[in-house]
């Protein structure tokens, strides 16, 4: 016979692990070739000169240099626009 009664068991207990996602450097701050600058789902930040986008649109540093972010135009597929940060590295 048993000493204690079992315990329920839930069936909503369950949560995805962190993805980590957002700026990793801010404004005029320096950064080396191959650095992670955003991680994000979709192209919310665009790449700018010097700067490269990885297939999960993770944008990264091309060469050494200071980050400087801007705002762009972007058009859309159905040629509406709408205006996106961009990240580009100046020497």
């Amino acid at each position: 016979m048993a000493t204690s009664k079992a315990a329920g068991s839930t069936r909503l207990g369950r949560d995805s692990q962190p993805k980590y996602l957002g700026l990793k450097v801010s404004n005029g701050e320096t950064v080396k070739a191959g650095q992670i600058l955003v991680r994000q789902r979709g192209a919310k930040f665009v790449a700018g000169p010097n700067v490269g986008m990885g297939r999960d649109y993770t944008l990264f540093a091309q060469k050494l240099g200071v980050v400087q972010f801007t705002k762009k135009k972007k058009v859309n597929f159905n040629r509406s626009s709408h205006i996106v940060s961009a990240l580009s590295i100046h020497e």
